[in-house]
């Protein structure tokens, strides 16, 4: 959720019901730095609490300096990120890569533990490749460094997002372990959500993707598990005032130009399952003031047709 799950994406799926909510993804070795785009991204509006921070990197000085500062913001949870597959990271050997360096990431997981002042958490994927599923293994070294409690992703950093999560090695990590597991991977509808608890005996489940133009999964989740009821689609109206919203938070943050250019990726993503998303996704990617992304939205509102979420 890099570049997605930024303060106002947060605001935005809390008051659709998300009670626990990440920063984004940030570099252990930019925080010991104090780089300024880095400390931007430090939440402080006491409306995004309860909140985890999400560190990623692999050098241990550089981790011990960050937890210096971030313990100064008082974050409810430090989370440490083993489970990253994009390229970039995992070629300096950070995120999925320390599944493939478990000693190193013992040491990394000890100094989360000695020098953080709120609870520690780590986020793992199966394994590194089909040929090398060792979550349980790398869980339970985590658990004996100390930490409160594991995220996994039911993938492999091979698999990215593509192909099928594994249900049985989260269901094995969860039987291995003493501390709560926390699952990932295809949290996508109310259905996919309860699918998890049953088929893993987890604690909890991590919703990503499945809140990308659709905040309300949050609620739904809630309520199907609670009734076994799915919510209907909120209205286009509905929708149309949470993405009035959205846009003015991003303006709030960013500025104008900034804003609107950073929402236009939210737009396309709220649309999705509406039958003209190509006429509005070029239209979107034109507009460059408050005035015209205001106006798209307003079409939107007028539209006859129902945005349908699309089955999974």
């Amino acid at each position: 959720m890099a570049g997605v799950a930024d303060f106002p994406f947060r605001l935005i799926t809390r008051q659709a019901g998300c009670v626990f909510a990440f920063s984004e993804m940030i570099s252990a070795k930019a925080l010991a730095y104090r780089s300024k785009n880095t400390l931007r991204m430090i939440p402080s509006n006491p409306a995004d609490r309860p909140i985890g921070l999400q560190l990623l990197g692999e050098d241990e000085v550089s981790l011990g300096k960050a937890l210096e500062l971030a313990n100064s913001f008082g974050f409810e949870l430090i989370d440490f990120n083993a489970a990253c597959p994009v390229g970039k990271v995992t070629a300096k050997g950070a995120g999925a890569a320390l599944l493939k360096a478990p000693a190193k990431l013992e040491r990394l997981l000890k100094i989360m533990v000695r020098g953080a002042e709120a609870p520690v958490t780590l986020k793992i994927r199966a394994g590194w490749d089909e040929r090398s599923v060792n979550a349980k293994n790398i869980a339970l070294l985590a658990q004996d460094a100390g930490i409160n409690a594991l995220f996994i992703h039911g993938r492999t950093r091979v698999q990215g997002y593509r192909g099928r999560v594994d249900y049985a090695v989260i269901k094995e990590v969860k039987q291995a372990l003493q501390i709560p597991v926390i699952a990932s991977g295809d949290c996508l509808s109310p259905q996919l959500v309860k699918k998890m608890f049953d088929e893993t005996g987890c604690d909890g489940v991590a919703v990503a993707r499945g809140a990308l133009g659709n905040p309300w999964i949050f609620r739904d989740i809630q309520e199907y598990l609670k009734n076994g009821i799915v919510p209907e689609r909120p209205s286009l109206d509905e929708t149309a005032n949470t993405m009035t919203r959205h846009l003015n938070l991003c303006i709030g943050e960013k500025g104008e130009r900034r804003g609107v250019m950073l929402f236009r990726k939210y737009f396309v993503w709220y649309i999705r399952g509406l039958a003209e998303i190509r006429h509005y996704k070029e239209k979107a990617f034109k507009a460059a003031t408050l005035q015209e992304m205001t106006a798209l939205i307003e079409e939107i509102r007028r539209s006859e047709k129902k945005i349908i979420i699309p089955p999974y």
